[in-house]
């Protein structure tokens, strides 16, 4: 049973935007902080920002100010909005629970900064 899927990546210009979108199972959402995580090639997997129940989000430090994520309770869906993008943003976008859950992992969506 698929628990996460991820949409909306894509080819962007240095300085456009994407907003990432994530389909979860009920199960994964309800009553877990969400995450979007990265990982570029050759390097690991990072946090990128996280979302509590409540709403209160937290960043990386290289997304501040250029990142938002959001959760839908009534969808069961966290959103990742990405303004001026640059090159260093190029990666594979995931969505998990935080702390991740290793079983909830899955195909991730591209995103490609042209500079």
């Amino acid at each position: 049973q698929v628990q996460l899927v991820e949409s909306g990546g894509g080819l962007v210009q240095a300085g456009g935007s994407l907003r990432l979108s994530c389909a979860a199972a009920e199960s994964v959402f309800r009553g877990n902080f969400m995450a979007w995580y990265r990982q570029a090639p050759g390097l690991q997997r990072k946090l990128v920002a996280s979302v509590s129940t409540g709403g209160h989000t937290n960043y990386a430090d290289s997304v501040k100010g250029r990142f938002a994520i959001s959760r839908d309770g009534a969808t069961n869906s966290v959103y990742l909005q990405m303004n001026n993008l640059n090159s260093e943003d190029t990666a594979v976008y995931y969505c998990n629970s935080s702390p991740p859950d290793r079983l909830y992992w899955g195909q991730g969506t591209q995103v490609t900064v042209s500079s």
